[in-house]
C-alpha cells in the first residue's frame, strides 16, 4: 500500500550519504541570580562529526551522561543546536523552524526511550498512531483506521487493539506502539533512543528482530542509541563510541569488537559478559576505570579521557586528539591508540593519574596491547623504509640520459682508435691536454672546441707504419683523458681547484 503524497519522492540509493553531521554542539546555559546571568554551560554535545549512509544501521554507545540522547534529539531537530551543521539528503536543516521542518517530519522520525511517558494516556492507540496522518494532511488508501490496523499487525499487535488505551498494554507492547507510530509515514531515517532498555530480555529480542525485519522490508536507516553492547553488535553495521560529548571512535562492528583502538572502547568491550560456562572459573580480564566521568560543565583539557586512561601522557593533557582514520573504515581520536603504533611516540612519560589507572588494568591486557602495538610499529617502519629509497632516488632527466649516451659513444670511438695511436701521439695528446687545462680560464667554449678539432686532425694524419708498430696504450688512461676533455667542453668555466688538479694528472701521465 502506498501513500499518494509520497509516491513522487525519490528514495535515496543504498550507500549514499543520507545524514551528515559536522561540528555539532549543544551547550545548556547555567544561570544564577536575580538577573539570571549565565555563569557556565553544560557541554552535552561538544563538536561531533559523523555520517549515516542510506540503508545502514549506526549504533551509538557510551556511558550515561555522555550526550547520546541529546545527539538523537538534535539530529531529529527536536532540540536547537548551539553550533555545527546537520544535512539531510544534502539539505541543511540545522536552523529550520517548525514550518520548515514539517515536511521533513515524514522522513525523520524518532522512537523514544521511555515507552510509558512517550504515549499520551488520554488518547487511544488508534488516535496516537493516526496522529501523523492528520498532522501531515495525508489520507492513506482505505482510510486512516485501516492503515493504523495494518501497522498494528506489522509490529506484532492485534488490530483489535485500535480502541484501547496505553495503560492496558505492557512495556514491550507500548514500545511496539511507539515503533508503529514512527513508521506511519514510511520515513527514511529512524532514530531509536534506547528502544529496548526498559524491556525484558525476551521482549528485547522480539523488538530487535522486529526492527531488523522492518528495515529489510521498508529499506529503513537506523541510528540506534543503546547501552547494551551485545544488542548494538547484533543490529548495527557501524558503531560510534561517545565519551563526555565527543566521538572517540567510529568503526564497523567487526573491527570495533575484535580490535578496539581507543582505550575507552577497550574498557567498554572488556565489560561485555561472555556466556560461556567453561570460563566461569577463569580469571576476568575486565578493565576497571578509576573514578567517575568528569563533569560536562568543566570538561578536562586535551583528551577528555586522560584523567582515567592508563596510557595518558603530557600531550594527552594539553592537546586534543583529532578523529583520524588510522585503518580503513576505523576512525579514532587518540594519541596512543591500542593495537596500533602511537601517534605521539616522542611522549612516553605517563601521568600520575595514568600510573594509578594502570594498576586496575590486568597485566595480560597490557602485555597484549604492547605486543600488538610493537608489531604494528615495526610493520609501519618496514613499510616506510622500503618506500624511502624509491623516493630518494632521483629520476634521470633528459639531459642526463643524453650525456650518458654521448659518453658511451665516445668510449666506443676511443676503444676503436686506440690500436692506431702511437706512443708519440699519446704524448702529444697529453701535452695538448696540459696546455688546454692551463688555458681553461677562458669562458669561451668555441676555443675549446677548436682545440679538440685540431687534436682529431693530428690523430687522423698519423702514419700507418707508426700505428702498426705502436703498442696499445691502456684503455683506462685514454677513457680518463676523454672524460676530462668532455667535462672541459661542457663546463663554461673551471674553478681554481679543478685547474690545480688537472695539470697534476697530466704530469703524472707524462712520467708514466
Amino acid at each position: 500500500m502506498t501513500i499518494p503524497a509520497q509516491a513522487t519522492r525519490a528514495d535515496s540509493a543504498d550507500g549514499e550519504i543520507l545524514l551528515k553531521v559536522s561540528g555539532l554542539k549543544r551547550h545548556f546555559p547555567i544561570r544564577k541570580g536575580l538577573l539570571q546571568r549565565q555563569v557556565g554551560a553544560v557541554h552535552a554535545v561538544d563538536g561531533i562529526d559523523f555520517e549515516v549512509r542510506a540503508g545502514e544501521t549506526l549504533g551509538v554507545v557510551g556511558e550515561s551522561g555522555c550526550g547520546k540522547s541529546t545527539m538523537g534529539r538534535l539530529i531529529t531537530r527536536l532540540d536547537e543546536p548551539t553550533a555545527g551543521t546537520i544535512e539531510f539528503e544534502g539539505k541543511d536543516i540545522t536552523h529550520l523552524g517548525v514550518s520548515g521542518m514539517r515536511p521533513m517530519r515524514r522522513d525523520v522520525q524518532m522512537v523514544f526511550q521511555d515507552p510509558y511517558s512517550s504515549l499520551n494516556p488520554r488518547h487511544t492507540i488508534g488516535t496516537i498512531i493516526g496522529a501523523p496522518f492528520r498532522l501531515q494532511g495525508v489520507e492513506p488508501e482505505g482510510g486512516i483506521k485501516k492503515e493504523v490496523q495494518r501497522l498494528l499487525s506489522v509490529v506484532g499487535l492485534n488490530p483489535e487493539h485500535y480502541n484501547r488505551y496505553p495503560h492496558e498494554f505492557s512495556g514491550g507492547q507500548r514500545q511496539r506502539i511507539g515503533i508503529a507510530r514512527a513508521l506511519a509515514l514510511k520515513p527514511k531515517l529512524v532514530v531509536a533512543d534506547e528502544p529496548v532498555s526498559a524491556l525484558d530480555v525476551s521482549i528485547q529480542a522480539q523488538v530487535v528482530n522486529l526492527m531488523d525485519d522492518l528495515q529489510e522490508e521498508l529499506g529503513l536507516t537506523y541510528v540506534i542509541i543503546a547501552h547494551d553492547l551485545s544488542v548494538v553488535r547484533h543490529v548495527s553495521d557501524r558503531i560510534a563510541v561517545m565519551y563526555l560529548g565527543k566521538m572517540v571512535e567510529i568503526a564497523d562492528r567487526t573491527s570495533l569488537y575484535e580490535a578496539p583502538m581507543h582505550p575507552y572502547t577497550k574498557a567498554l568491550m572488556s565489560a561485555v559478559p561472555i556466556p560461556d560456562p567453561r570460563r566461569r572459573g577463569a580469571k576476568s580480564e575486565r578493565i576497571l576505570l578509576r573514578g567517575d566521568v568528569p563533569s560536562p560543565i568543566s570538561p578536562p583539557s586535551g583528551c577528555r579521557f586522560h584523567t582515567r586512561c592508563w596510557k595518558a601522557t603530557e600531550i594527552c593533557k594539553t592537546t586534543e586528539p583529532q578523529l583520524l582514520e588510522l585503518r580503513p573504515g576505523q576512525r579514532v581520536a587518540c594519541h596512543h591508540p591500542e593495537n596500533f603504533a602511537d601517534q605521539a611516540p616522542q611522549d612516553t612519560v605517563l601521568l600520575s593519574a595514568a600510573k594509578e589507572a594502570s594498576e586496575l588494568v590486568p597485566d595480560a591486557v597490557l602485555e597484549e596491547s604492547a605486543e600488538t602495538s610493537a608489531a604494528v610499529a615495526a610493520e609501519v617502519a618496514e613499510t616506510a623504509a622500503a618506500k624511502e629509497p624509491e623516493a630518494e632516488k632521483p629520476s634521470p632527466t633528459t639531459v642526463e640520459v643524453a650525456e650518458v649516451e654521448v659518453t658511451e659513444v665516445e668510449v666506443a670511438e676511443v676503444e676503436q682508435t686506440a690500436a692506431e695511436v702511437t706512443e708519440v701521439e699519446v704524448a702529444e695528446v697529453e701535452e695538448v691536454k696540459v696546455e688546454k687545462a692551463e688555458a681553461a680560464e677562458k669562458p669561451s667554449v668555441t676555443e675549446v672546441e677548436k682545440t679538440e678539432v685540431a687534436e682529431v686532425v693530428e690523430v687522423e694524419k698519423a702514419e700507418p707504419a707508426k700505428a702498426e708498430a705502436a703498442e696499445k696504450p691502456p684503455v683506462a688512461e685514454v677513457e680518463k683523458t676523454e672524460g676530462e676533455k668532455a667535462e672541459a667542453a661542457v663546463e663554461p668555466s673551471v674553478t681554481e681547484a679543478e685547474k690545480s688538479e688537472k695539470p697534476g694528472t697530466g704530469k703524472a701521465a707524462d712520467e708514466k
